[in-house]
Parts: structure tokens; C-alpha cells; sequence
């Protein structure tokens, strides 16, 4: 109507041609302008939904309750106490995915589904070392989340979070993969490597559930937030937690050599590569070393390009763990690296990573 008026007014008033015809183009401009905000708007609008409603109902509310210790110094640790936060379920049978911090130590495991049941569960496998545990419901129609790639994600891409924040069931934030790679120190001391970083909010209670991707794969587990900070939040990547669950489901439980590097993944220029001779153009950068630990016994250096274990391939940080099996405690093993514009080999003997409460 706006549009019609305005036409109608250049013409009773005797407007030229040129005059009319660039009010007509900015007013299609304009409208067209505003329709593609409304579909932009829309369509991320349909992701966030549909991502909700396809991985929702796989996400549930973990309660836990310990018993106090009358023979405890610490006056809280004789009181017992409770707890909660997320997790969800990553297999039709009942296996859930979910933090160690939440369920460590538990005498008591509930769980209760997005549709209101409530169901005693078992600990199956707890890694405190990357802070994943896996612990099992006996429950009939379970609907469960598919565990996606991380190596694929990018900076920048969408991000859903879905958890029970403070006791609010199923709260859904959206935000990005602010970065990859990030290290984290879990409870245990030890350094979680190749974690995603995002803007999607967490708070306490989000711990264990679920990043999404927009199309409704897990590309995370949520671990933590900086609370000083705002935006600032950490997932640990899904191929990491692929990983862990096996073997926690395997064995219940992860022996794993230690060799004491933080470290991240990194890409090898392409001129390495081929000067080299190098199967994959990613590689893992120390970027830290643990003081009297194999690495440093070594002689391994922070900035040295890890490139391979005995002869193996490594492209990246979730390689290198698969790599530091309970069979290779204890055993001498070469490292292929590249120091500045050397290729070493450097021998190392890793140690068993001993879990600590």
C-alpha cells in the first residue's frame, strides 16, 4: 500500500520517468531485501527445531546421590550429598553417554527421559582422565543420537547445545564452534586434548549433554564452562568420545599409555608434505610437556610435529591416543617428528596413566 501511494503521489505531481522508476526499484529492493531476511530467519529457525525435535528425546537428566561417610575428616564428605546433569543416550539398548565428573563416585544413579520416565541406572566404564563416562538404563522405546565426525568441523559453523541447566529439563542454546584444538585440564591433572570450543551457553546441569550439528548429529560432549568469562564454553570432540565409549564399554575401564604432552592438531604446509614424504597433512604440535614424564625423558620439545608412533601415521591428536594403547606401556617406542626443518626420531618408553579420584 505504501508503495502504491507513493507511485500515485510522483505521478499526480508530475514526477519524470527517471524519478518513478528509481522509486519503483528501491521499493522492490527493499521489499525483496526484507523477504530474504524472513527466509534467512526462518531457516536457521527450522535447523534449531529440527535439530531439537530429532535429538530431544534422546537427551536425559541424570540425578545422582552419594552416602555420607561417618568416618570422613571432611565434614561435607559425611553428610553425602546429591547432584545432576545431563547425558544422553547413544544406543537403542540403553547406553548413555555422559560427563565422569557427574556420576563419579555415585552410590545412586536415576535417570529421567525427556518424556517423563524414571529409570535406575549402572555405571558401565568411567574415564575421569577425559572426563566421559558410559552408564546403562534397562528401558523399552528409547530413542538414541547419532555420534557424528568431528574432524570434519569448521570455525564458524552452527552449534546447538541441549542439556538440563540447573534442573530445567531439555533448555536448547545455539551459538558456533568458536575454535578447535583447545586443551583442557581435567580433575584428574591430566590434559584433555582436541576439545571444541563454542559460544552455545552452558551452565552447571549441562555437563554431559549433547553438541549438535544442524543436522542433528553429536559433535561434542559438554564439559565445561569459564565462568568468569562469557561465551566461553568446551565439548570434547565426538570422535574422542567414540573412542572412550568402546573401550569403556569393552572393558570397562581405559589403560592407556601416558607419554605426558598437551597437544593439538595442526595442518603441515604442503611443501612439508611432499618434501617429506608424508601420508597425511596433519600432524599433532606439542605444545606443552609434563615435567619428568616420558616425552621429557625423551628429549621431545614443545613445537615439535609429531607425524608418527612406530612407524604409524599420526594425523591428529584422537590418532595418537588410539595409539598409546595398554600394550605399548612400557614399551620402547620411535616418534617421527619434525623439529623446525628436520625429521627426528625420537625413542620413548610410555608409562601406564595411573586414574586418580
Amino acid at each position: 500500500m505504501r508503495r502504491t501511494n507513493r507511485i500515485a503521489n510522483l505521478i499526480s505531481t508530475g514526477g519524470d520517468v527517471d524519478t518513478f522508476a528509481a522509486a519503483a526499484t528501491t521499493s522492490t529492493a527493499s521489499l525483496e531485501s526484507t523477504v530474504r531476511d524472513e527466509e534467512l530467519l526462518d531457516a536457521y529457525s527450522r535447523a534449531v527445531t529440527g535439530v531439537v525435535e530429532k535429538v530431544g528425546p534422546s537427551v536425559v537428566h541424570i540425578l545422582v546421590a552419594t552416602k555420607g561417610d561417618p568416618n570422613s575428616p571432611d565434614p561435607r564428605a559425611r553428610r553425602g550429598g546429591r547432584g545432576s546433569g545431563s547425558g544422553f543416550i547413544f544406543t537403542p539398548d540403553g547406553l548413555i553417554l555422559t560427563n565422569s565428573h557427574v556420576i563419579h563416585g555415585a552410590d545412586e544413579i536415576n535417570v529421567a527421559l525427556n518424556d517423563g520416565r524414571n529409570f535406575a541406572a549402572r555405571v558401565i566404564g568411567d574415564d575421569p582422565d577425559t572426563d566421559l563416562a558410559v552408564i546403562r538404563i534397562t528401558a523399552p522405546d528409547l530413542v538414541s543420537a547419532e555420534l557424528g565426525d568431528s574432524s570434519v568441523l569448521k570455525v564458524g559453523q552452527v552449534a546447538i547445545a541441549i542439556g538440563n541447566p540447573y534442573g530445567f529439563q531439555a533448555t536448547v542454546t545455539a551459538g558456533v564452534v568458536s575454535s578447535l584444538g583447545r586443551s583442557l585440564r581435567a580433575q584428574t591433572g591430566r590434559l584433555i586434548d582436541n576439545l571444541i570450543q563454542t559460544d552455545a551457553a552452558l551452565n552447571p546441569g549441562n555437563s554431559g549433554g549433547p553438541l549438535v550439528n544442524s543436522r542433528g548429529e553429536v559433535i561434542g560432549v559438554n564439559t565445561a564452562v569459564i565462568l568468569p568469562a562469557q561465551g566461553i564454553c568446551f565439548a570434547i570432540a565426538a570422535n574422542t568420545a567414540k573412542w572412550v565409549a568402546s573401550r569403556l564399554i569393552r572393558d570397562g575401564k581405559i589403560r592407556r599409555g601416558y607419554v605426558g604432552v598437551g597437544a593439538q592438531d595442526v595442518p603441515l604446509h604442503r611443501r612439508l608434505v611432499r618434501f617429506f614424504k608424508l601420508e597425511a597433512d596433519t600432524g599433532v604440535l606439542v605444545t606443552h610437556i609434563e615435567p619428568d614424564s616420558p616425552a621429557g625423558r625423551g628429549g621431545l620439545q614443545e613445537g615439535d610435529l609429531i607425524v608418527a608412533f612406530d612407524g604409524k601415521t599420526i594425523d591428529g591428536v584422537d590418532a595418537l591416543h588410539r595409539t598409546l594403547t595398554g600394550e605399548k606401556v612400557g614399551e620402547p617406542a620411535t616418534l617421527t617428528i619434525i623439529r623446525r626443518t628436520e625429521k627426528l626420531e625420537v625413542t620413548i618408553t610410555p608409562t601406564e596413566s595411573r586414574p586418580r579420584d
